[in-house]
């Protein structure tokens, strides 16, 4: 989950940088196409992909939906959301995820979860609101960020659901059937998107984030996420995902963006206080 923090901060530098010249769904299809191919000669690789594997095929569907619908959202959102805002909206998905963790498989949290999921939702909140009070109190979220959260719902109920959903397939071939799924999904959502975009006059930040999507961050952490998900609550698996702003802000660093102002910062090391707590936790 370290590693799935790391690389799925990238995408949101990134994808900003690419969303303003490409639809969402123009974008996910060719990511899922491209991620499910190396998942799938993963699996054929290595566990091998036996026909059990794909029996209740209604169950990727209900994967792929969740997981096509977070990344067209979160790219439609990126739009206008700046990557480090959008990388806090993400951060609130260990709260949702310990509630559809209870509703589905009954998981417990314990009252230091409890305490580090409210302090890091504290921690989101305060980026999401630029450290402003007064916005905070008119409720004034951006466009971006809101479209957004409606596709962190989606990732935070996946988390719970691959443990609901699970038959003993092992991570990669899981991961390949719900890939496979989630792109057939996406080209009848998207077919018209796909159609219409001028591939050959895109710019090269778009290829660089296509290639960067869909082999870090969607391959490669999608079987991470899978590999920790059939091995941990769902609010600790999320929780995470409280590292993604400070990684974000490496990558925004790197990158030669700007970076927020100090008291924005605040509430990314209020997400840090919510890991160490989690982490803690699970070590106790």
């Amino acid at each position: 989950m370290l590693g799935f923090s790391a690389l799925v901060a990238g995408s949101f530098s990134l994808g900003a940088m690419a969303a303003p010249h490409i639809a969402p769904a123009a974008l996910t299809v060719p990511r899922f196409a491209l991620a499910g191919a190396l998942v799938g000669i993963a699996a054929h690789l290595t566990t091998g992909i036996p026909r059990r594997a794909f029996v209740a095929p209604w169950r990727y569907l209900i994967l792929g939906a969740l997981l096509a619908a977070y990344f067209v959202l979160m790219f439609e959102g990126l739009r206008t959301a700046a990557a480090v805002p959008a990388a806090a909206v993400f951060t609130l998905t260990p709260l949702m995820a310990a509630g559809f963790g209870w509703m589905l498989l009954r998981q417990r949290t314990t009252p230091r979860m409890a305490l580090a999921l409210a302090i890091g939702a504290a921690g989101a909140v305060w980026v999401i609101f630029r450290g402003d009070p007064a916005a905070l109190m008119r409720l004034h979220v951006g466009r971006g960020e809101a479209i957004y959260f409606i596709g962190c719902i989606a990732h935070a109920l996946y988390a719970p659901m691959i443990r609901r959903l699970n038959r003993g397939e092992p991570a990669v071939v899981f991961t390949f059937g719900m890939m496979l799924a989630g792109f057939g999904l996406l080209c009848l959502y998207g077919w018209r998107d796909v159609l219409d975009t001028d591939w050959a006059a895109l710019p090269a930040i778009v290829w660089i984030c296509l290639v960067y999507v869909a082999v870090a961050a969607s391959a490669a952490t999608f079987v991470l996420l899978q590999y920790a998900t059939l091995r941990l609550p769902s609010a600790k698996v999320m929780a995470y995902t409280y590292l993604v702003p400070s990684w974000v802000l490496i990558w925004e660093i790197a990158l030669g963006h700007e970076v927020p102002p100090a008291i924005v910062l605040g509430g990314v090391a209020l997400t840090i206080i919510a890991l160490l707590l989690l982490l803690k936790d699970e070590e106790g």
